[in-house]
């Protein structure tokens, strides 16, 4: 299977990153236990969560996700062979949030207990600090890459102006720099990255690892109603995606994916992998059925026609 690059990082990863947010949420552990199996037996090897993965749900107080992945690992013997991208900076908790040194160099101790391993081979800012100078947050990974602890550093949520900063400061000061950005981008969310941060990441060799790419589940089909909300966790989310553009994506969508005979979730991840700096979007799946469907995407090349059938759909 071709092989990606972080940046230059020289980690190497496989083109679709799994998306552990479901974990300990919508995938209990056995499930994530079976779902993972199936990730690594179809040849992948990256796995991206956060600390603050699943502090939403009702009585979790975060780190369920990193936990589940911990334990799979310990029980495959296989951490070696896989490429553990975790994040920090949200809340978990009162006051337990941001990006100061004190805070990252605690944060990252409980991700390794949590994760059961000795290192984190891609740790990334999950969100901005204001109040911190990122001169202080990338002293702390500086610190974390010297004692091994982290292998890369990398970057989710910045503003162009704040990653370019970043980006600026490590050059200057010889910190660790960040060697990839995860925005949020897909077919309908297009305008966020692409006026901005798209020139920034492919300018400065940054890989790019999108999430949500299929729009929490809207790309695939799934929901073309309100009633079609009640469907999944995720579905009172999607309301503001039930408009005139999101049914003219989702008619594109229809159209290319029975011309080539694949899901509607398959033609939009296709369509990002196509998008030049893409490295590897970040795909969840809540079921074996639809994680066969979603890793054929890297195999699938987009003719011209159907790219600007997409493109001109979701302007």
């Amino acid at each position: 299977m071709k092989r990606c690059t972080l940046g230059s990082s020289g980690i190497s990863i496989t083109p679709l990153i799994f998306g552990g947010n479901v974990f300990g949420w919508t995938v209990d552990e056995p499930g994530a236990f079976t779902l993972l199996d199936a990730f690594v037996a179809s040849g992948f090897n990256c796995i991206d969560t956060a600390d603050s993965y699943s502090t939403w749900v009702p009585g979790h107080t975060g780190g369920e996700s990193e936990t589940i992945i911990g334990k799979w690992m310990r029980l495959r013997g296989n951490r070696d062979k896989m490429v553990i991208a975790t994040k920090v900076g949200s809340e978990m908790g009162p006051g337990k949030k941001g990006l100061s040194k004190s805070y990252i160099l605690n944060a990252v101790e409980d991700s390794l207990r949590r994760l059961q391993t000795g290192y984190i081979d891609l740790y990334q800012t999950h969100r901005d600090d204001p109040g911190t100078p990122v001169e202080e947050t990338l002293d702390a990974y500086a610190l974390l890459v010297k004692v091994g602890k982290v292998r890369a550093i990398g970057a989710s949520n910045l503003t162009p102006a704040r990653l370019s900063e970043s980006l600026v400061a490590a050059e200057r000061t010889g910190y660790p720099r960040y060697q990839c950005m995860q925005p949020h981008y897909n077919l309908y969310e297009r305008a966020g990255y692409e006026k901005e941060l798209e020139g920034l990441c492919r300018s400065k060799n940054l890989a790019v690892i999108p999430y949500f790419p299929l729009a929490a589940g809207f790309l695939t089909g799934k929901y073309r109603s309100v009633n079609d909300l009640s469907k999944s966790a995720r579905g009172a989310g999607l309301r503001k995606y039930l408009n005139e553009r999101g049914f003219r994506i989702l008619a594109a969508l229809d159209t290319v994916g029975e011309r080539l005979n694949v899901s509607q979730a398959v033609v939009a991840l296709a369509w990002l992998l196509a998008r030049p700096g893409i490295t590897a979007p970040i795909v969840s799946a809540t079921s074996i059925r639809q994680w066969e469907d979603i890793m054929r995407a890297p195999d699938v090349m987009l003719d011209r026609a159907s790219i600007e059938m997409l493109d001109n759909a979701s302007l």
